[in-house]
């Protein structure tokens, strides 16, 4: 990425060029092409210009695009700190207003980071994993989600029926099924589409049979009104009743975003 600036002093053309890329300036190679003159008397004649190269990462391209989608939402007094990873990098949002911002579940977080993977990923086909945290966000949030799944788990072992979850992004969604999968008598699920997807949590366990209780009714007498005019009895073996509700014979199929095998925080983004 080459561009030329223009200012007062060469130092002032790289500051220039700095807050424009936004990275120090030792991480630019500059080639100066004016400088300013002194004339006769002392004066400062022409400006200064200068040639700004500076080859940027798709991290610095996320960070671009996040400061100034900020920006526009009048959020100025805020910094960026990088921690590049394996196959992406780690943003953290520094800033007073960054609360506000933030919202009760993260919307808005999710979204700026959705973005900005989108922006970075479209440099080149090789995937680029962006996560976007804002003080300690994502880890309040996982304790919250996690805590959600297992007070949902236990009830549903108790009363045996299944629970929905209201819908969630794929990373919030691998948080629930992992805590799911530690507690015995309970299996979980993904169904519907995006941004509806939701989580489902249902009981393994079978209720045993009370014989008991069936056989102090006494026997079924379909007699009704004497001897004449009753029903037969049929020798058909009856069909089992079918509890399955229809909101979950409508998806059945998992999602490969829901593999507890993904370490990201979103699935890979296809161009």
């Amino acid at each position: 990425m080459k561009q030329i600036f223009t200012a007062k002093s060469i130092d002032e053309a790289k500051e220039l060029a700095a807050a424009e890329f936004g990275v120090a300036i030792g991480k630019i190679r500059f080639n100066i092409l004016e400088e300013p003159r002194k004339s006769l008397f002392g004066k400062i004649k022409g400006e200064a210009k200068v040639e700004a190269e500076y080859e940027l990462t798709k991290a610095d391209v996320s960070v671009n695009y996040i400061l100034k989608v900020l920006k526009a939402l009048g959020i100025t007094n805020v910094k960026a700190q990088v921690n590049e990873i394996e196959n992406g990098a780690e943003i953290e949002l520094i800033g007073d207003d960054m609360q506000s911002f933030i919202g009760k579940k993260g919307e808005a977080l999710d979204s700026l980071q959705y973005l900005s993977s989108l922006v970075c990923n479209k440099i080149d086909r090789e995937y680029y994993r962006i996560s976007i945290d804002c003080e300690g966000f994502r880890a309040r949030r996982k304790i919250q989600l996690e805590e959600l799944a297992k007070k949902i788990a236990t009830n549903v072992k108790k009363n045996g029926r299944t629970s929905a979850l209201e819908p969630m992004n794929p990373y919030e969604r691998r948080i629930v099924h992992g805590a799911v999968s530690e507690i015995e008598g309970v299996s979980s699920r993904s169904v519907g589409e995006d941004p509806y997807r939701k989580v489902l949590i249902s009981s393994t366990e079978k209720k045993p049979y009370n014989r008991d209780k069936r056989e102090s009714r006494g026997p079924r007498n379909n007699n009704r009104g004497g001897t004449g005019g009753g029903r037969k009895n049929s020798n058909k073996t009856p069909k089992p009743f079918d509890i399955t509700t229809s909101f979950e014979k409508d998806y059945k199929k998992p999602k490969p975003e829901d593999s507890m095998t993904g370490t990201g925080l979103y699935s890979k983004i296809e161009f």
